[in-house]
């Protein structure tokens, strides 16, 4: 005849299989996605010169940002269309294009996150720190962006903003001997879309 101990034993090892799932699921938080939404996306640059500051936009072609809570280890892609850059000067977009940018063999700027830092919830706009690797005419760069995010339901806005000093990443310089440019571009990013995972 088995003891009392031992069938109390065998009770809470029944238990505790019975529970396993619901216990696991409660102690592994889900991943956080971001889905953003090229249509409400805002994707502005700004270029100084000697004479003026030159203003244009870039169009979002699609993103996605995926991140674990407890350990910020992030995965995703964001994908910007190169060949929408303009400035609204037909001529001067088009010497970007083909000499700056040189899109029609590098048409996509691309953005890989790998960790997030910050805790997002809903309410007043959050500090993030997003890190990653940032592939830009040919060439793979680190980056990391500083941004503000407020959720609002499932929806979330994102602000944020970084600097591409593109003649040291091996871009062109077009300046010339009568006019100097700069040789950074400041990026400024207002992108909104679906959040999934913030509870």
């Amino acid at each position: 005849m088995r003891s009392l101990s031992s069938k109390r034993c065998s009770f809470c090892a029944i238990l505790l299989f019975a529970l396993s799932p619901f216990l696991h699921a409660q102690s592994t938080p889900q991943n956080i996605t971001l889905h953003l939404d090229p249509a409400r996306t805002e994707i502005h640059w700004t270029l100084g010169d000697i004479l003026h500051t030159v203003h244009g936009t870039f169009s979002l072609k699609g993103g996605m940002v995926a991140f674990d809570p407890q350990t910020g280890a992030a995965q995703g892609e964001i994908l910007v269309d190169v060949t929408t850059g303009e400035s609204g000067n037909q001529s001067r977009d088009g010497h970007m294009q083909k000499d700056v940018l040189e899109s029609g063999k590098y048409p996509q700027a691309i953005f890989h996150p790998t960790k997030v830092t910050g805790v997002l919830k809903p309410g007043p706009p959050q500090s993030v720190t997003v890190e990653g690797t940032f592939t830009l005419h040919g060439a793979d760069h680190p980056l990391k962006l500083e941004t503000k995010v407020q959720i609002d339901g499932q929806e979330a806005v994102t602000n944020a903003q970084f600097v591409v000093p593109y003649v040291a990443w091996g871009m062109k310089d077009p300046s010339t001997f009568v006019l100097r440019t700069g040789k950074q571009v400041d990026v400024d990013i207002v992108a909104k879309g679906q959040i999934d995972g913030i509870h």
